[in-house]
């Protein structure tokens, strides 16, 4: 079984606490034996939650790409682009 991820921790320790105060405020019990119980149920209760809720997958890393084209010697240099009317302003003497 995975290791439990922050999130799953904190919504199984989160169910615990609120369902254990819960089912003690509701039920008004004194007794030793009704406390163990409802403890009991709280704590089964948060461990479902834990279990269940969904665990973030660790991505993998990126398989290599292979090259598109055979690598040769020869070098590209690109050519310069100029806009239209680039050299041709009001006001430039040349």
């Amino acid at each position: 079984m995975p290791r439990p991820n922050a999130a799953q921790l904190a919504y199984g320790s989160a169910t615990v606490v609120f369902s254990t105060v819960a089912l003690l405020l509701l039920s008004r019990t004194t007794e030793a034996l009704g406390i163990v119980v409802i403890s009991a149920a709280g704590l089964l209760l948060g461990v479902l939650v834990a279990i269940t809720l969904p665990a973030t997958h660790r991505r993998r890393a990126p398989e290599p790409v292979a090259p598109a084209a055979p690598l040769t010697d020869e070098i590209r240099v690109p050519a310069v682009r100029v806009g239209a009317g680039a050299d041709t302003r009001i006001g430039s003497s040349s």
